[in-house]
């Protein structure tokens, strides 16, 4: 249904409070079944890609399997080890939950409509903030707390570890993720979630004399931060590859090794519910959001009325498919390999593109120049440096470790591995090493 011309947009802020009770329960109900949809459908997902059946006995096509076990897990007896610390070991589960479904608030699904047998028009939005974009990366933060406690008061050495791993994780891969939306605010000129969708509405690039029509999506002309937001959003979730705080390989199950019942339902609604957070977030930001992809948007109405809901969820689904697919592609990284992609790599690649838009806009504002044109050649010379930082190196002559009587070293000639010896020491017995060491000391 298109909406008259004559109606105002209905801001958010202004609506009667039976609308905002609407919306809130809204929210809240999506939240929960796109919850018991998206763990079937990974199951099916994951299943077909290892070729087997997957869920299918409870309901239609296992489509009650998630509800079932919903069930299950709030019947079964809520163990709590000796030791821990009762208050905050309760606590921890509704720290990590609750903030999971305070994020949507701010997150548009759609434009303005109007409300079925009634005159009312609303925004299909709970609220929005000048600082929107930084209230969900604020909030979905806390949730860090959570597991953090979770792990700590368990009283258990695995989930200690898993609890100290997930909160370096959080700061390792919140950075990278903030920086690469620096680019978005600086090309629509807002952190208002509305205010980014609305800049993605249209774009129109002149190259060499000729105006083409482009998507506005900032994926297509931001594609680097891009990039480093959906890696981010992978980590930031602790989900497979990035999986590391509830390494079963190493942890048992890391911060939820002494969960069970209703607690440990509750650590992983919230962690189904933050991938549909990132996911929505990487949506408005990069995708334009609730607007339709082309061809689609050729069509007058498919911007208005409840169509844009459909656009907003197939795209969202989109990015929920491509958690499945990585969780069952790609093995677990090593914690030193994961720390050094977040510290090493995503980070500084993002302060050099941050310093190459910025530069770019500001020569476009003072130029003739086109900025789309200056923004491809900074993007052609950042991957030019990205690439040159995997271009392996020839090592030098004396890193390699010091031979004696001629032979190369093998570290495993006596049946275990040790390392290399010291420089100067070839031919010395380890008596005399360790007593020169000493008199140095």
């Amino acid at each position: 249904m298109t909406i008259p011309l004559a109606v105002p947009d209905a801001g958010v802020g202004h609506d009667p409070w039976w609308v905002i009770l609407i919306k809130v329960l809204f929210i809240f109900v999506f939240l929960v079944v796109l919850t018991l949809f998206n763990i079937w459908w990974e199951r099916r997902v994951v299943a077909r890609m290892q070729h087997r059946i997957g869920p299918n006995v409870h309901g239609p096509f296992g489509l009650l399997q998630s509800l079932a076990d919903g069930v299950k897990l709030m019947l079964k007896e809520d163990l709590m080890p000796k030791g821990v610390d009762r208050l905050v070991f309760v606590l921890a589960p509704a720290i990590v939950a609750v903030p999971a479904f305070l994020t949507f608030a701010v997150i548009p699904f759609g434009p303005t409509v109007r409300i079925p047998w009634t005159d009312t028009y609303t925004r299909l939005q709970l609220t929005d903030l000048p600082v929107s974009v930084l209230y969900v990366m604020a909030v979905a933060s806390i949730g860090i707390y959570g597991i953090v406690l979770g792990g700590w008061s368990s009283n258990s050495t695995y989930s200690l570890l898993g609890g100290l791993r997930s909160s370096a994780q959080m700061i390792s891969y919140e950075v990278g993720m903030g920086l690469a939306l620096v680019t978005v605010f600086l090309f629509a000129g807002s952190m208002s979630t509305s205010e980014i969708v609305a800049a993605q509405s249209h774009q129109t690039v002149h190259w060499f004399g000729a105006a083409i029509p482009l998507p506005g999506w900032y994926a297509f002309l931001l594609f680097p931060s891009f990039v480093i937001y959906v890696i981010s959003m992978v980590g930031e979730t602790n989900r497979a590859p990035f999986d590391l705080p509830e390494a079963e390989g190493e942890l048992v199950a890391g911060f939820l090794t002494e969960y069970s019942s209703i607690k440990y339902a509750m650590f992983f609604l919230a962690e189904y519910i933050n991938m549909a957070t990132v996911s929505a977030l990487a949506t408005t930001l990069f995708l334009g959001g609730w607007r339709a992809p082309w061809p689609i948007s050729l069509w007058d109405g498919a911007n208005s009325g409840y169509w844009p809901v459909l656009w907003f969820m197939g795209k969202l689904m989109g990015f929920i498919f491509f958690y499945i697919w990585l969780r069952g592609t790609l093995p677990r990284l090593r914690y030193d390999q994961f720390m050094k992609l977040g510290w090493k790599i995503l980070i500084p690649i993002s302060l050099a593109w941050i310093l190459l838009v910025a530069t770019v806009r500001a020569v476009g504002r003072e130029t003739n120049f086109s900025r789309t044109t200056l923004l491809v050649a900074a993007a052609v010379v950042l991957v030019i440096a990205v690439v040159s930082m995997f271009v392996p190196q020839k090592p030098k002559d004396e890193d390699k470790p010091e031979v004696a009587d001629g032979k190369e070293f093998d570290a495993f000639a006596g049946g275990f591995p040790v390392p290399p010896p010291l420089a100067g020491t070839a031919g010395r017995s380890e008596t005399d090493i360790r007593s020169k060491e000493g008199s140095r000391g």
